[in-house]
């Protein structure tokens, strides 16, 4: 079944000038790229993006890196996107992840991994709309 997610690469992966790999390897797993942009998040932009992890112990960090510089967002289609995505991705610590994928191969950090992607088609939907949905006038 063909689904939406959404994909960002992240401050340390726009500064280590990872744009093209990593979409490289998105459109080598057969991801569609329905749209993208660069845009640099307000601290309360981020906030509101990362709202579902205001009562965990990272967020002020979380949010605080991801207004470091501008980021990549990706709107993608593919079978199963979200669990590909998130398999294409590797673990969230890069230590952790599996060799070949994007973390393992770029990432520094549980925080500077270079790539987020949705985790739940619930959350697809929330962060597709937060950047693309026109009619709300988003980033």
């Amino acid at each position: 079944m063909k689904e939406r997610t959404l994909a960002i690469i992240k401050p340390d992966g726009v500064s280590q000038r990872l744009i093209g790999e990593v979409i490289r390897r998105l459109e080598a797993s057969d991801f569609r790229i329905l749209n993208l942009k660069m845009v640099r998040l307000s601290r309360q932009e981020a906030e509101g993006f990362y709202a579902i992890h205001r009562e965990r112990p990272f967020f002020q960090s979380l949010t605080a890196f991801m207004c470091e510089g501008p980021i990549v967002v990706l709107l993608l289609e593919a079978e199963e996107a979200i669990q590909r995505l998130r398999t294409l991705m590797g673990a969230t610590d890069p230590a952790k992840a599996d060799t070949g994928t994007i973390r393992r191969d770029f990432g520094s950090s549980v925080e500077r991994n270079v790539i987020h992607g949705s985790d739940s088609s619930a959350s697809a939907q929330f962060e597709i709309s937060f950047f693309f949905d026109e009619s709300k006038n988003s980033r």
